[in-house]
């Protein structure tokens, strides 16, 4: 079983931190080290060195490989230019089914935050063996709920397989995009909904002939790739990009998913980092040099050492950089994606 570190995206909602050429899962935002750097070193703790490898974007890879000199260069899968995470994952898919098309690959994400490391390792382990005995099958792992929330994905359970060890093996009815807030409570009502946090475990094999069959164009293109990978830069660009969610999952009819019960956050805009690192609600989180009056549950951080003072500010994001500052209430997290694509619009690609 193989481990592939999805690390190519560009982290929009975190910045003015997070830019295109140095994005979030190259960043220390929780603590001193980088998230790429949490998630191999999590991993590591349950697989071996020569079975886990980083997909990226070959513009990161000076940086990658300076916050993971251990990783030898036939572990990382660089990719030309971003195509979104199906490129992603079917260029992972086909550079290891040329060594074994029958390889088990489980794709995690570099931007998670994972609390319990033990159960985490234990229950990919365990997906991995539910593939080996139903290998036309791919794989989820599903997260309990545990409050409303409005910016995940819901995995709807159809029935119960069986039971594998100690964990209930179900199938998988459909997906449920992102809710409102009504929907949400719903479905946490129900035992029959779980957050989908996008962990994949599948055989090669099976995922290239979903290629083939949903994404034909793209698995033409990435079939050239496997016979030939000095075609890579030349083939890859071609491809149009769509997640995995929309082009296979959403459409592929053997998947089945394994319920979990780590706590876990996509680190995906700063309210999260917020509420990961504050013990409780009202906390200030700072990084650098902040002093205030009134201030409660703000994060603030500063890298250019500037000393920022707040009076009266709460519940709010403030985050300086040495050529910009970003200042929202966390209720708006999610809008900081649109800042990135007004810099865009503007003409102020030096920002972005």
């Amino acid at each position: 079983m193989k481990i592939v570190i999805l690390a190519g995206g560009s982290g929009t909602r975190l910045w003015p931190v997070s830019r295109e050429k140095s994005p979030k899962q190259i960043q220390p935002l929780i603590g001193k080290k980088t998230l790429l750097q949490k998630t191999y070193s999590r991993i590591r703790k349950g697989f071996k060195e020569g079975d886990v490898f980083i997909s990226t974007n070959k513009q990161y890879l000076e940086e990658v490989r300076k916050q993971l000199p251990q990783v030898k260069k036939s572990q990382l899968i660089l990719e030309p230019v971003s195509k979104n995470t199906a490129a992603a994952i079917g260029l992972a898919s086909v550079m290891l089914a040329r060594k074994n098309p029958k390889e088990i690959l489980a794709t995690v994400n570099s931007d998670h935050f994972v609390k319990e490391e033990k159960e985490y390792l234990r229950v990919i382990k365990q997906a991995g063996r539910a593939v080996q005995k139903y290998p036309d099958y791919l794989v989820l792992l599903g997260l309990n709920p545990t409050y409303p929330e409005t910016g995940y994905g819901y995995i709807k359970l159809s029935k119960e397989l069986e039971t594998l060890g100690q964990d209930k093996i179900f199938k998988v009815e459909c997906f449920k995009e992102k809710p409102d807030f009504k929907t949400a409570k719903n479905y946490l009502k129900s035992w029959a909904y779980l957050w989908n946090p996008a962990y994949f475990i599948f055989r090669v094999d099976t995922m290239l002939l979903l290629f083939k069959k949903y994404l034909p164009i793209q698995y033409r293109i990435l079939n050239k790739i496997k016979n030939s990978p000095s075609q890579l830069e030349k083939e890859f660009p071609k491809i149009k990009p769509i997640s995995i969610d929309y082009g296979i999952m959403e459409r592929a009819r053997k998947l089945l998913c394994l319920p979990a019960s780590f706590t876990w956050a996509d680190i995906g805009h700063w309210r999260t980092v917020q509420e990961i690192l504050a013990i409780k609600k009202s906390d200030n989180v700072v990084k650098g040099r902040y002093i205030h009056l009134d201030g409660r549950g703000n994060l603030v951080y500063s890298y250019s050492n500037k000393l920022i003072a707040t009076v009266g500010i709460k519940d709010s994001i403030i985050i300086e950089t040495k050529d910009a500052i970003l200042v929202c209430p966390k209720d708006c997290a999610q809008d900081v994606k649109k800042i990135v694509e007004k810099l865009k619009e503007d003409g102020l690609n030096e920002y972005l």
